[in-house]
């Protein structure tokens, strides 16, 4: 029995073999190991991407913050020379304000005074209402008119009343017969306002050659075209000259503090000399050389920004009332100081400070490596 079970199992096991190499080759198992290892790569290489987009982010920040670090020394070391750079830089954004806040309000006051101003044709003692409201209409139809109000000599008479009612002396001399004989030497008006007090020859030439503005002009009093014409004049060439001198003077400051900073960049760069050389050694690239530099110009920006917006501010908070005492119109910039725009004003002085500490570092610092 023992022989006869050997056997069995002899023959199953042959008959296994017959069949697995009869069986076809099957190559699926090779395939999937392909793709299973295409995927693994793909894998590994998009790992290895985000692990090496995180260590260079890694990197430029920790770059960046050695680079303020470093020029946050660097000013501190420079005190002096960093001192005196912020000054000069604080001026010169003071001057620019300055510049900036003459010319608008010289232009404001002109332009002030201007709505103010309004054309006076006398016409001859009692003439009509009738005869008023049409040369009114006449006078209307020119482009050049904002209003025209008309008053007659009874009209003007209450109006003599109304500018004198508090003088006793005035009020108790005026009976019936010297309120006749007022109106009658009384001329009537025409009060007229324009958009462009330059621009008056046409209106000339209406009351000049109509029938009626001739017939009813009073000759003895002109009319008034070139009242105020002369403080308006005065005022808008202040204003060119404030805007003009301003320029200057800022151009001049600009250059000697971006010659400060520029001194004090190379300054700073020549006591460092051997740290930049050390740098290099070690394989530093330009961008980290001129940053700390950069960063300590910037400081002196921001400081400069923040002293010459508070100066201004102050300042012009003292003055304006002064200023409106003379006629002088600064509601525009007081508006603008006393709403929120005021943090925008104080952020433009910032980065104002911050360009020109920047462009005055980059000319030092550009230079020196470009030498070496």
């Amino acid at each position: 029995m023992t022989d006869e079970k050997k056997a069995v199992s002899l023959n199953e096991i042959s008959v296994k073999e017959a069949q697995v190499k009869e069986a076809p080759v099957n190559d699926a198992p090779v395939k999937e190991t392909k793709q299973v290892k295409e995927k693994r790569l793909k894998k590994s290489s998009k790992k290895s991407l985000r692990t090496m987009q995180k260590t260079r982010k890694r990197h430029i920040v920790r770059e960046g913050v050695r680079i303020v670090k470093y020029g946050t020394r660097g000013f501190s070391r420079n005190i002096w020379l960093s001192s005196a750079a912020t000054v000069v830089m604080a001026i010169t954004l003071i001057i620019l304000f300055i510049t900036i806040v003459a010319s608008v309000i010289l232009t404001n006051t002109a332009e002030m005074m201007k709505d103010k101003i309004d054309i006076t044709i006398y016409f001859k003692p009692n003439t009509t209402a009738e005869l008023l409201d049409e040369m009114k209409a006449t006078i209307s139809e020119d482009e050049n008119i904002k209003s025209v109000d008309v008053s007659s000599s009874e009209q003007e008479y209450e109006k003599f009343l109304a500018e004198n009612q508090t003088s006793d002396d005035i009020l108790n001399i005026l009976d019936e017969d010297m309120k006749k004989m007022m109106i009658d030497k009384m001329q009537a008006t025409m009060r007229i306002k324009v958009y462009d007090v330059d621009n008056l020859d046409s209106i000339k030439k209406i009351v000049e050659e109509d029938e009626t503005f001739a017939e009813y002009t009073d000759e003895d009093k002109l009319p008034t075209y070139d009242v105020n014409r002369a403080e308006i004049a005065t005022i808008t060439s202040w204003a060119r000259i404030a805007r003009t001198g301003g320029i200057i003077l800022a151009v001049v400051f600009l250059v000697i503090s971006i010659l400060i900073i520029f001194s004090t960049i190379r300054m700073a760069i020549f006591s460092r000399r051997e740290e930049i050389y050390m740098m290099k050694l070690v394989g530093a690239d330009k961008g980290f050389i001129r940053g700390p530099f950069l960063v300590e110009a910037e400081i002196c920006g921001i400081i400069a920004g923040i002293i010459a917006g508070t100066v201004s501010y102050f300042g012009f908070k003292f003055l304006s009332p002064k200023l409106a005492g003379y006629g002088i119109d600064v509601s525009q910039i007081n508006a603008i100081l006393e709403s929120n725009k005021l943090i925008l004003v104080f952020l433009v002085f910032i980065a104002a400070g911050v360009v020109i500490g920047r462009v005055s570092a980059r000319l030092a610092v550009s230079k020196y490596l470009h030498k070496t």
